[in-house]
């Protein structure tokens, strides 16, 4: 692997991992492979969970997400999309944002988030596979100021005086912001000090509650810790607490589609203990 694409076999392979191939380099095929990605490849912290420095090196990335069924967060899950999609001859750049979810649209926030610009026949549109609970089910028209149905949620792109763009989504019919971004390229080390960061400070949100979620035609699923929830298309919220670490292993099985090692399994199952609905 370069570093910029997945080379014909491993794009096989992914293509495989997420069960589409895309006809042609279209807004429309974006949007599909995107969808499937989500729905395909969860969003999760395992590692930085139990302690454990998030690779963003290719090819690890690629192993861990296509090979042996792992999900990743936003470094990674948009690194192999971006990956992906300059395999099949889209123009991908890699863009910053400074995250905004559960605070204020001012708050002062770092860069921490990692999204892909896709041009398209000299149009632009935003793509993003890795921002959790509201990862983009498709593509995002960056020319648009409108709201724009797209996948499961209403987004809206605001123009900022400084040349940056807000992301809002629509919760239960109320605005909510999730991340500013300008259009400046990033460089693959220019994640590498967010990531670590983000995996190995005890403060971060990371390293101090499992988190994932997974698209589905219906919905998301979504866990934290225990607690297990799933956001259907109407809005409504349904949650249940998860008895135990070994409900919670089902889950990321059957809800989740994760495949964990031993290793990871029995690390996961101590970190949990001690943590039931009690």
């Amino acid at each position: 692997m370069s570093g910029c694409m997945l080379d014909s076999t491993q794009l096989s392979k992914y293509l495989g991992r997420v069960g589409h191939r895309p006809a042609g380099n279209t807004p429309g095929s974006l949007s599909a492979l995107a969808t499937a990605h989500a729905r395909a490849i969860a969003f999760e912290n395992l590692d930085a969970f139990l302690g454990r420095r998030v690779s963003l090196d290719p090819e690890a990335v690629f192993e861990k997400l296509v090979l042996r069924g792992r999900g990743g967060w936003c470094f990674e899950q948009n690194l192999l999309f971006g990956n992906a999609l300059r395999a099949l001859g889209f123009d991908v750049t890699d863009l910053a944002g400074r995250v905004l979810w559960g605070r204020g649209v001012d708050a002062v926030t770092p860069r921490t988030h990692r999204a892909l610009l896709v041009r398209i026949d000299g149009r632009e549109w935003l793509a993003d596979v890795g921002f959790g609970g509201q990862s983009v089910c498709g593509a995002i028209d960056m020319a648009d100021e409108n709201p724009q149905r797209v996948g499961h949620d209403l987004y809206r792109l605001a123009r900022l005086g400084n040349g940056e763009r807000l992301l809002w989504v629509s919760i239960r019919g109320e605005w909510q912001p999730m991340y500013r971004f300008d259009l400046q390229p990033q460089l693959p080390i220019d994640f590498e000090a967010a990531n670590f960061q983000l995996c190995m400070d005890p403060a971060s949100h990371f390293t101090q509650a499992l988190v994932l979620s997974r698209a589905t035609p219906e919905g998301r699923h979504v866990l934290r810790d225990l607690e297990l929830g799933f956001h259907d298309r109407a809005g409504r919220t349904t949650r249940r607490v998860l008895e135990d670490p070994a409900e919670v292993a089902r889950a990321l099985r059957e809800v989740f589609g994760l495949e964990l090692d031993e290793e990871t399994a029995r690390a996961l199952q101590q970190k949990l203990a001690g943590r039931g609905s009690g």
